[in-house]
């Protein structure tokens, strides 16, 4: 699927949303932003920071949502499972979580 198509946009919108409404559902979504000196990270996934679920829900799904609402481009390749699967380990509610998240890098690793 090319990634300029509508589809394409429109699976990813559905994919951050699934993601998002997942992270809700098993208690990984905080509501109270991150004071600014969180987002001075210089490491990968922010992990000098914050925790990997902060880094999807401050991070992550706000970048795809930029892109999206600017008709940006998306990266050639994503490996966020790659880092889900390790932060999440032995936390079994993240199952369907880690599924999402490799659906979503699926989109972008042909």
């Amino acid at each position: 699927m090319n990634q300029d198509s509508p589809e394409f946009r429109e699976t990813v919108t559905q994919m951050i949303a699934d993601i998002e409404a997942e992270m809700k559902k098993i208690n990984l979504w905080q509501d109270e932003d991150l004071p600014p000196e969180k987002f001075e990270f210089r490491q990968a996934f922010a992990m000098d920071t914050m925790t990997f679920d902060q880094w999807l829900q401050f991070i992550f799904i706000p970048r795809v949502h930029d892109i999206l609402d600017n008709n940006g481009s998306f990266p050639k390749s994503s490996s966020v499972a790659a880092q889900a699967v390790r932060e999440f380990d032995g936390y079994t509610q993240a199952s369907n979580l880690l599924h999402l998240l490799s659906e979503f890098d699926a989109l972008f690793n042909h």
